[in-house]
């Protein structure tokens, strides 16, 4: 039974104004943090990949803040970071300090 003084509304087009302003902000591209073994003796690397940084400068001061923030080694190409031993926990953390999103 309807109410005497009920209104409907769409709120939709107020959450998409939200999230394009999130959008703004925030880096939306899906980041993933995943650990492999790699080469011959299985070493365990944790791989970030999906990081859009196009700036390599900015990339490569990233790249140092994330190393000394894991107090470890690694190297970086165009397509992902990878850093020595199993960080993923670590790893998420930088990332959400930085304001990424995981």
């Amino acid at each position: 039974m309807r109410k005497k003084n009920w209104v409907e509304f769409d709120n939709e087009p107020f959450r998409n104004e939200e999230f394009h302003i999130q959008k703004g902000i925030e880096q939306l591209n899906k980041i993933n943090v995943f650990s492999q073994k790699k080469g011959k003796k299985g070493k365990i690397v944790t791989v970030i990949t999906g990081l859009n940084i196009d700036d390599p400068i900015e990339k490569k001061a990233f790249f140092r803040r994330l190393k000394v923030f894991c107090s470890t080694g690694g190297k970086f190409g165009d397509k992902d970071i990878q850093l020595q031993g199993d960080l993923v926990d670590k790893v998420k953390d930088f990332l959400r300090k930085e304001n990424f999103q995981i």
